[in-house]
């Protein structure tokens, strides 16, 4: 079996190699653990975003970055690309952000290889039928402050691992990094809602590809929160190669799958966010998808498309002016 933690070290150690390069920062702490900041006090780079992205996909990904492809000519915006030949793995096994990291009074949003070690939350891995053996924990952390000594000990602890095994990379969501790694979850989002939602077998989905506009920083952790979800909802487009069996509906699946087809599109996501009195809970799962999906049912041959990129709400998401 594919170790993703082992699989993300080989590329945090790139990282720590040519970290001047890359605008981050390198921190050893007291118990031996490592953190990678990628953008509390240190600007990162277009690069490191690429390499976060890979990180948090397990090492399981091609990501990649470019310019608005045809489609977007209102809304010209770098875009992030994410190719993946392990679906299932890379995105709810590794990339999910399923672990809510509450240590004192730092709180971070985990995402990344650990969680497949501190089975973060159990049911996805049960669901994907996917378990990791490694002595080394790699997690990536969405916050704005750094992590200390007691946080690693409590991802050591939760991964049974020694401490000095222990890498954390941090970004926050109002950082070059941070954006680029929300937009790489285009395809992660459209894995999550087969699985939660629709109750579709992950473990289908042979390939997948996908890709999002970047957003740009304009604001605080808490107004990027919202144009970084919108990038996703408003922007993405998925293709997925599915192997159906005979009783699967796979012209359903994506006819219910992108963000359109839940009850709370239409707005940016801070609107939404607002209507629900700021509780994620009261919000339909079902939004949180691409706004464009593809399926190939390569046991037919058939290809699906559902969904419709959204410029208006992506412009008035980021109080876009045209001059």
């Amino acid at each position: 079996m594919i170790s993703v933690n082992k699989k993300a070290l080989e590329i945090v150690n790139h990282m720590i190699s040519k970290k001047e390069e890359l605008n981050i920062e390198v921190i050893k702490l007291e118990n031996g653990a490592t953190v990678l900041d990628c953008g509390v006090n240190v600007p990162g780079s277009w690069a490191a975003g690429k390499l976060f992205t890979k990180v948090c996909l397990g090492g399981l990904a091609h990501v990649g970055i470019s310019l608005s492809p045809s489609g977007f000519e209102d809304i010209n915006l770098p875009f992030v690309k994410v190719k993946t030949s392990h679906p299932a793995i890379a995105t709810l096994g590794s990339q999910k952000a399923g672990w809510a990291v509450k240590v004192g009074k730092y709180f971070a949003m985990g995402s990344g290889p650990a969680r497949a070690l501190a089975k973060k939350p159990k049911k996805t891995y049960e669901e994907i039928g996917y378990e990791d053996d490694a002595d080394v924990a790699v997690l990536c952390l969405e916050a704005s402050k750094l992590p200390n000594e007691e946080v690693a000990d409590y991802v050591a602890k939760e991964c049974n691992v020694e401490p000095e095994n222990v890498y954390l990379l941090v970004a926050p969501t109002s950082s070059l990094v941070g954006s680029i790694q929300i937009s790489g979850r285009v395809v992660e989002n459209g894995t999550y809602k087969m699985l939660e939602c629709l109750e579709f077998d992950v473990t289908k989905v042979k390939y997948a590809a996908g890709l999002a506009p970047i957003a740009p920083i304009i604001g605080d952790d808490f107004a990027m929160m919202g144009a970084t979800n919108d990038m996703v909802l408003y922007g993405g487009i998925t293709y997925y190669y599915i192997k159906s069996d005979e009783n699967d509906d796979i012209e359903s699946l994506c006819k219910a799958l992108p963000s359109c087809t839940s009850k709370d599109y239409g707005k940016p996501f801070m609107e939404v966010f607002k209507s629900a009195d700021y509780d994620f809970y009261k919000i339909d799962k079902g939004m949180f998808a691409p706004a464009v999906v593809i399926i190939n049912d390569i046991t037919n041959g058939k290809v699906y498309k559902s969904g419709k990129i959204n410029v208006e709400v992506l412009k008035k998401s980021l109080g876009w002016t045209e001059l």
